[in-house]
């Protein structure tokens, strides 16, 4: 069985790769040939989906849908670029740092969905490329999920199989992902310094942009910034009080439904079903690999090249993970690589620094190419939708860079604060 497991599993991985078809439906796919080829029975591929992840991403989607109805999103961006004082270079710095904090808040997804129409619109108004605002952006999407538990999908996937706490991440992986952004922002400066320059000086429209236009409903405005931050103290503290963060991510989105009022039905179709099955389908994917005895035989593979260092099995696990991601959907790799995890666990070694590996890995190297992460299609897609089409090797120079960058900064922090 292990061989028809694995023959599955590359199958899927390269129709997810290749976009050969949907990537929901080949993850589907996967994990019900699984079960069709009695690899695993369908009960266990069915409790093999974490639904813990399924729901913590579900209640966060409503509360950034709920949010973005109020023209949040669009005020942030236009007082970003007020404070830049219309100049490119500030307004790159600004929009990257907002994206960043946005990310690591709410589902890095969600915010560039509802950041790229406005950042089109500013570089539209300046009359300069937006390329070099949608890559950063993307960059800085991911740099900044990487810094907590919500941020990025495959923190989310971590988060739920070690049971590790909204603050934990934050805690062990903020360090890093700060000093990564400095770092990436000076990076994104220098390479696209000879594009951000406004011929003519400034544009007035610039500047008179009203920020009050975009704001469709204040009261709910209002009370969306007070749930969700609420949301969030709660995802830090839920831990300590036995609670796993999607009875709180839950809990938040349906407070913040009953004191709106909004149309549930709506918010409800607004849920981004299709990443919700893809994880399903990986779950099971997945799940299939473990009753196979493939995950335990890679994880005894580890375990004797690494010869049991757990140093060595730490950066290794990171730079493996940070390539790799950069080639693939990173979501896919984390699914398969945690049960990894967990048996070099079982063989003694200390899990920890190797979650925080695999974390930083993971979403970091996502900003390799334009398929290596969630954030990094959606953005893609928009741009080409509206007539700015992000190169592929372009995207693949600048984040190769990036990147490397980020893995050798995150080897430096892993080394230092978990092995010296």
């Amino acid at each position: 069985m292990a061989f028809v497991a694995v023959v599955v599993f590359v199958v899927t991985y390269l129709l997810i790769a290749t976009e050969r078809i949907d990537k929901t439906l080949a993850a589907l796919l996967g994990g019900l040939s699984m079960v069709l080829l009695k690899v695993v029975d369908q009960d266990a591929a069915f409790a093999g989906i974490d639904l813990n992840v399924i729901f913590l991403l579900a209640g966060m989607m409503v509360l950034a849908q709920v949010l973005g109805r109020t023209g949040f999103f669009q005020l942030v961006a236009i007082r970003a670029v007020k404070l830049g004082r219309g100049r490119p270079v500030r307004i790159l710095v600004i929009l990257s740092l907002v994206t960043a904090v946005l990310s690591a808040i709410l589902p890095n997804v969600t915010s560039v969905v509802l950041l790229v129409p406005v950042t089109l619109y500013v570089a539209g108004v300046l009359r300069i490329s937006p390329l070099p605002f949608l890559i950063s952006e993307v960059l800085a999407a991911n740099i900044g999920g990487t810094a907590t538990l919500i941020g990025d999908p495959p923190n989310l996937l971590i988060g739920s199989a070690a049971g590790l706490s909204f603050d934990s991440f934050l805690i062990n992986l903020g360090p890093p992902v700060v000093i990564t952004f400095v770092v990436f922002v000076a990076t994104a400066v220098f390479i696209f310094r000879n594009e951000l320059v406004v011929a003519g000086g400034v544009p007035t429209e610039v500047l008179d942009l009203d920020e009050s236009e975009v704001i469709t409903n204040p009261g709910h405005l209002r009370l969306g910034i007070g749930v969700t931050l609420l949301t969030l103290g709660g995802l830090v503290i839920a831990d300590p009080l036995g609670y796993q963060a999607a009875t709180i991510a839950l809990l938040g989105a349906v407070i913040l439904l009953l004191v709106t009022r909004v149309d549930v039905e709506s918010v409800i179709r607004e849920i981004d079903w299709v990443t919700l099955l893809f994880f399903a389908g990986l779950f099971m994917l997945v799940e299939g690999l473990v009753h196979a005895g493939v995950i335990e035989a890679i994880g005894d593979g580890l375990i004797e090249v690494t010869g049991g260092q757990e140093g060595v099995a730490m950066l290794g696990l990171l730079w493996v993970s940070g390539i790799t991601s950069g080639i693939v959907d990173n979501i896919p790799y984390t699914a398969t690589m945690i049960p990894v995890v967990g048996q070099l666990g079982d063989a003694g070694l200390a899990t920890e620094p190797l979650w925080w590996a695999l974390a930083l890995g993971a979403c970091l190297g996502g900003n390799a190419t334009l398929i290596g992460s969630g954030a990094n299609v959606v953005v893609g897609t928009l741009a080409a939708k509206a007539g700015h089409a992000i190169p592929f090797g372009r995207f693949l120079r600048i984040g190769v860079l990036v990147v490397f960058e980020s893995l050798v900064i995150s080897s430096a922090y892993l080394w230092l604060r978990y092995i010296v």
